[in-house]
């Protein structure tokens, strides 16, 4: 891998100012140029005590009621981002959601969500996906989101170009990362088959973390801050590799074989 001290940019993730609506429904909001679906939270915990309890077919009836209303302020073609909050939602419900905007000539890109389910359903169909351990982390400061990390995010889908997929934890992905494509995490990532676009993992800072890959082909490997290029002459044979940044602050690759988790290569000095 070649080192680099400037990169290509990753997707940006929007932030989200707080909700005073104590009896929130579905409904649309214009931010930062962006077209923000918004459901209301599933009514569990905390959420419960500050917003009223709306189930699917109801969420389904509010949603088709506010696409059918007559005062659209959007302008056909134009990309959804679904804030679906704790809300649990399956493939079928997505599905629902992305053919009713379709017919509105709306098109949802990504699915921001605290529910793991929702989050694998979301990525398995070919979203994009926010996946965080709370929604109310995207309001919060980044000096305060100082809590151990999510459980790994397990994926068995390939990501197609225009995807990506950022949690708050270790993502395991069983298929292939097409380029065009990224995955951002706060913990180590794991591709179980061709790493060919983006990957970031450490992302809050975590020099620590590792990508692992059985064929490691990146368009750009980032650990923390740290980060790297393929090289343009790809490797006659691939094997399963692990990156890592060394002591020096730079991201060397290793064959699986040959590491260990003590942040270097067998035998390696220093």
């Amino acid at each position: 891998m070649t080192d680099a001290s400037s990169s290509t940019s990753l997707p940006v993730v929007p932030t989200f100012p707080q909700e005073g609506d104590r009896n929130q429904q579905v409904r649309f909001r214009s931010e930062g140029g962006k077209l923000l679906l918004l459901l209301p939270p599933e009514g569990e915990g905390d959420d419960a005590n500050t917003a009223a309890v709306f189930n699917w077919t109801e969420v389904w009836q509010q949603l088709k009621q506010r696409l059918d209303a007559g005062e659209r302020f959007w302008q056909p073609d134009t990309t959804v981002h679904l804030v679906a909050r704790d809300r649990l939602l399956d493939g079928r419900q997505l599905q629902a959601i992305a053919d009713a905007l379709t017919d509105a000539q709306l098109h949802l890109k990504r699915v921001y969500t605290s529910r793991r389910q929702t989050a694998v359903a979301a990525a398995t169909a070919g979203y994009s996906v926010e996946q965080q351990s709370s929604i109310s982390h995207l309001n919060q400061p980044s000096q305060e989101a100082t809590s151990a990390m999510a459980e790994p995010l397990y994926l068995e889908t390939t990501l197609r170009s225009g995807a990506d997929i950022h949690h708050s934890g270790t993502v395991v992905i069983l298929g292939d990362v097409n380029p065009g494509s990224a995955v951002v995490a706060e913990g180590d990532i794991l591709v179980w088959g061709r790493l060919r676009g983006i990957a970031h993992a450490g992302s809050k800072g975590n020099t620590r973390c590792l990508i692992m890959a059985m064929q490691m082909e990146p368009t750009q490997l980032r650990i923390a801050d740290f980060v790297a290029r393929a090289p343009e002459t790809p490797p006659a044979q691939y094997y399963p590799e692990v990156a890592y940044v060394t002591a020096q602050g730079t991201i060397r690759i290793a064959r699986a074989v040959d590491f260990h988790r003590g942040g270097r290569e067998k035998g390696e000095d220093g």
